[in-house]
């Protein structure tokens, strides 16, 4: 689990590599859409924090219109992030807005909260990071990306994220300027798609970035899990929005955190479950993936 790439972000606590051991568990193939997302809302009445706030973050490309008479302000380390008042997981957007050409993409505005709800409501739960990562990989031990160590093998674009200028340019060359359909791109060697890009994924941990280093090196952890608690939580997997310019976060050990009431139009989520053998325990997958 982990990298050492000289392309990564040390600060991040990316490595150091080390091996873990993970019990059996399912993943769902891709994240949760917007179609499921308003199941759960339609059979529960749930209301997510972004609603209940009153508005939420929207990338500077997507508020136009009258939207742009609803923003209240940004941040100053990310002005490309406008908050809108009126956006939320239906209305992406702000008001005038809608997902009805989105029902297959992955849910956004969504908080670590949000997510967790809906994972209840499932009867499943948000994966670990160890979880996530051993998924991510698809097998493949050590390799960059779910699908190798080329980002365009052949040419060929294996994920969502952006080309170009970052924040002021997309030239969509892997044909998408925000979000793409959940089952878009080749899965990796799990059957797993998207887990590079298009958007952000919670996972169940609490964030840290030395947390991992206090154990032995040569020790094997099994189903390693944060800190008992923290600030933030893990975000895995990078987004449409992540460009080697600004956010190289698209690799697979590749790591960063938000707090969990945080939502944006970048960030969702995927289920995962525990998988239990006749005996009541689950045996453990070992491997250099995490």
């Amino acid at each position: 689990m982990g990298t050492d790439d000289k392309d990564g972000f040390p600060a991040d606590g990316e490595g150091p590599v080390r091996r873990v051991r993970v019990k059996p568990f399912h993943m769902d193939r891709t994240t949760v859409t917007n179609a499921q997302f308003a199941g759960f809302v339609k059979a529960t009445g749930y209301k997510t924090e972004a609603e209940r706030i009153g508005w939420t973050y929207v990338f500077h490309h997507f508020v136009t219109g009258r939207a742009l008479e609803r923003v209240i302000g940004s941040t100053a380390q990310t002005p490309w992030w406008l908050g809108v008042k009126g956006a939320y997981w239906a209305k992406p957007e702000g008001p005038d807005s809608n997902i009805r050409q989105r029902r297959d993409h992955p849910v956004v505005h969504v908080s670590w909260n949000d997510a967790a709800a809906y994972c209840i409501w499932t009867g499943k739960r948000l994966p670990t990071e160890a979880e996530w990562e051993f998924a991510a990989r698809g097998g493949l031990e050590q390799a960059i990306y779910p699908w190798g160590n080329e980002l365009t093998p052949g040419g060929e674009h294996r994920c969502n994220i952006w080309q170009g200028t970052f924040p002021t340019y997309n030239l969509k060359e892997d044909g998408y300027h925000a979000t793409c359909p959940a089952d878009a791109f080749a899965p990796n060697g799990y059957g797993l798609h998207n887990v590079a890009g298009n958007v952000w994924e919670w996972c169940a941990d609490w964030f840290s970035a030395s947390h991992h280093t206090q154990f032995p090196a040569d020790e094997v952890r099994v189903d390693p899990s944060g800190p008992a608690e923290g600030a933030a939580r893990v975000l895995r997997g990078g987004s449409f929005l992540c460009h080697r310019s600004y956010c190289n976060r698209y690799r697979v050990g590749a790591r960063s955190s938000n707090t969990p009431d945080s939502s944006t139009g970048n960030m969702g989520f995927r289920c995962a479950a525990s998988v239990i053998d006749a005996a009541g325990e689950a045996g453990a997958i070992e491997g250099l993936g995490g």
